[in-house]
């Protein structure tokens, strides 16, 4: 029951959170990435004609490539898996405990106390859930990330419970 993670207060739904099958989710994100990308920019024409310019000199050069078998992305996405850095969106969970229409914060409750956020600014938290392939068990189940990467260095840790209130 450590693992569990509940969303209550203020909602239609109670929700129970479990963070160790969030693995097998295709809505994961991948944390050594995410908060490092660049802003994408409006010279999508101009990537797109440099892109299929690179790609028809390679094939002029070394003939045509054909991709890789399905086997082998399989094989690649597996040891991702196993050996990355993960996180969910917090958004939808909150969304599907369908908050009250008073309802204006959100207080993230920890072994070491609470903290108290506008219930706007929940809609960006990224719940951290796996670190290098395996789970966070020594202060988890979940670190929580502002959406803005704000606490990357500090993120919110021993999660126990959501209220919405």
């Amino acid at each position: 029951m450590e693992n569990i993670i509940i969303i209550s207060g203020k909602v239609r739904y109670s929700i129970t959170l479990d963070p160790s099958t969030w693995i097998f989710d295709d809505r994961r994100l991948d944390l050594t990435t995410y908060f490092t990308r660049e802003e994408e920019t409006d010279n999508t024409i101009e990537e797109y004609t440099k892109a299929v310019s690179k790609h028809w000199d390679r094939e002029i050069m070394e003939g045509a490539v054909f991709p890789p078998t399905l086997k082998t992305e399989k094989k690649f996405e597996k040891e991702k898996v196993l050996t990355g850095t993960f996180g969910m969106l917090f958004k939808p969970f909150l969304q599907n405990s369908e908050p009250e229409a008073d309802a204006a914060f959100l207080i993230i409750k920890t072994k070491d106390g609470e903290l108290e956020l506008p219930l706007k600014e929940a809609d960006g938290l990224i719940l951290k859930f796996s670190d290098n392939g395996k789970p966070l068990t020594a202060d988890g189940p979940v670190h929580v990330y502002f959406g803005d990467g704000s606490n990357v260095k500090h993120p919110i840790k021993n999660v126990t419970e959501f209220i919405v209130k």
